[in-house]
């Protein structure tokens, strides 16, 4: 035992002395030696699928991943996990996975760390709930770790006509993401563009491996992954199929032997402050709201307090300053190219918005990081204090007669502070998609998509498809607004749109809406409010009988069953 090399501590229960010769001999059996298995264990997780883009790369990561801690003398361990790709069931019945797989994510990580007895982690992530789950397993275990995130996809390229529309034969080129093919869909269905169009835009939006290239759910959770310090930041954020991306992860895997070597744990990392600066990124870079759901659910893992009121404090103080879609121009390779996550902690450090002094898994805290940041000149990504996009940040928290408990604003991407429309009532994504599909919505309405929540979905789907529908009708993309207790992530520009807690299914206020209402949104006031009496409100939810629930076993059912409110984090355990 005392040849055992440093950072060998949990699996030396695994793999050392006579009593463990059957476990030796199994594990010889896949290919480790003798050598191997008296070195440090590192498991790999890997969220590797052939189910889309975002994570079809994800086996090359990981063997990258695996020359850097072999070269730094530890033994890697690759396992797989669960993945749903967002874009690909967007819309449809199957996105209800995508949350309940956040929570499974961790419990499977969990479940084959403990099992195994390793000495480190690496969690390699790719698409929306990927980087979330696997920073609440990095939490739940603490030990020695990081989540590296598999890179976004690199840009498409479209052609177009002076119109603005799809046009092959023009010499005009444009980048594009999957977001404009969604708004595509909708342009299709008002009778804007032709199938060939349509195709067009669909053949050209994803030209490889990566994560949706927008300031999405993926991007913003690996950027926050980044400011939480769990990340390594700068070396994660380089793009799939960049040339870069095989160094900058076997760096990593040699950067997870030094935590492990030196006993460094994700409870050293995760802390009040670096989730505060994370938040503070999400709001400078205009990131998706569903960073609040993730950020809390990540907390929650922690038993740190946070609450969707943080948020709201941070983003009050904090410009919006990164020009990014959805609600911008620019993807996510641009936001590296420029500088990336390096440059942005620069800025905030600037306007005293950062902590930045806990470790991170560089080993240096996050203004050191900061110091080192290099921004390319006449970039026009991250922009100075001096020319922000909005003077706070990208999001606000909303309360009121609709939501007790908080309703999720994204503000990046529109002008409007107040609206005041008529309730439109859908008691499904699928029901409100197709009366935008079928011209049956007027300007200033405001669609509210219920039971559609955590455990009313169950799983809280995105509505993405229905907001890029949405875009694709130019009379209603400015002039619309939209409330939901399920989720939307890219909100469009020009689309005020809010999901609330409680949800309907456990008798949240978004249940007593009628059809004819109205609602108003006053974002400096800081009000979401259905315009009825308190009577009348308390009278409808006197009335509320919850619907059947839409599954009745298996996982479904389960995570029904067992899911926290939206505004803890939807969290399971």
């Amino acid at each position: 035992m005392s040849n055992v090399p440093q950072g060998k501590t949990n699996s030396i229960v695994l793999t050392e002395g006579p009593s463990r010769a059957a476990a030796r001999a199994m594990l010889r059996g896949v290919g480790f030696s003798k050598e191997d298995l008296h070195k440090p264990i590192i498991g790999i997780a890997n969220t590797w699928t052939e189910i889309g883009p975002c994570n079809y790369h994800l086996r090359d990561v990981a063997a990258a991943v695996k020359e850097g801690i072999r070269e730094a003398g530890g033994t890697p361990m690759e396992f797989n996990t669960v993945t749903i790709s967002d874009g690909i069931t967007m819309g449809t019945e199957g996105m209800k996975a995508s949350l309940i797989s956040r929570d499974m994510i961790a419990d499977s990580i969990e479940l084959v760390s403990r099992g195994n007895s390793f000495d480190g982690l690496v969690c390699i992530a790719g698409c929306d709930k990927n980087m979330p789950g696997a920073v609440m397993a990095l939490a739940r275990l603490d030990i020695p770790g990081m989540m590296l995130y598999g890179g976004s996809i690199a840009p498409g390229h479209l052609h177009v006509g002076a119109d603005g529309k799809p046009d092959p034969s023009s010499s005009k080129e444009i980048d594009i993401t999957i977001q404009q093919v969604f708004e595509a869909i909708g342009s299709h269905a008002a009778g804007k563009i032709t199938d060939a169009q349509l195709e067009e835009v669909e053949a050209s939006a994803c030209p490889g491996a990566g994560a949706c290239g927008g300031q999405f759910t993926a991007n913003t959770m690996a950027m926050a992954g980044e400011f939480l310090g769990i990340s390594p930041i700068q070396l994660t954020g380089v793009p799939a199929t960049s040339s870069e991306k095989h160094s900058a992860s076997r760096e990593a895997g040699k950067l997870v032997m030094e935590l492990v070597r030196m006993g460094v744990k994700p409870s050293q990392i995760l802390t009040r402050e670096s989730l505060e600066d994370a938040i503070s990124a999400v709001c400078a870079s205009g990131g998706s709201t569903n960073a609040v759901l993730h950020l809390i659910a990540i907390a929650h893992e922690l038993n740190i307090p946070l609450s969707m009121d943080d948020f709201d404090k941070i983003s009050e103080r904090t410009p919006f300053i990164c020009d990014l879609q959805p609600g911008g121009k620019q993807v996510a390779k641009d936001y590296q190219d420029a500088g990336g996550s390096r440059l942005l902690a620069q800025r905030l450090v600037e306007k005293d918005l950062l902590h930045g002094k806990t470790p991170t898994v560089t080993g240096k805290s996050l203004r050191e990081e900061a110091e080192a940041a290099v921004e390319t000149p006449g970039q026009n990504v991250i922009l100075p204090w001096s020319a922000p996009l909005k003077p706070t940040g990208g999001l606000v928290i909303l309360r009121g007669n609709l939501a007790p408990e908080g309703c999720v604003v994204k503000v990046a991407g529109h002008e409007r502070i107040h609206h005041t429309g008529t309730a439109r009532v859908f008691d499904s994504e699928d029901a409100c998609f197709h009366a935008v599909e079928a011209g049956e919505i007027n300007p200033n309405d405001v669609l509210v998509i219920r039971y559609e929540g955590p455990r009313g979905g169950p799983g809280m789907r995105e509505m993405l498809a229905v907001t890029a529908a949405i875009k694709g009708i130019p009379e209603l993309s400015e002039t619309v607004a939209l409330l939901t207790d399920g989720r939307f992530s890219g909100a469009t520009r020009g689309l005020m749109a809010g999901h609330v807690a409680p949800e309907a299914q456990l008798g949240g206020p978004i249940a007593a809406v009628r059809e004819g209402d109205t609602i108003t949104f006053d974002i400096p006031g800081r009000k979401l409010e259905l315009n009825i009496s308190d009577e009348e409100m308390t009278t409808r939810l006197k009335d509320f009988r919850a619907p059947e629930p839409r599954y009745k076993r298996g996982v479904f059912a389960k995570y029904a069953s067992s899911v926290s409110s939206a505004s803890l984090g939807a969290v399971t355990n």
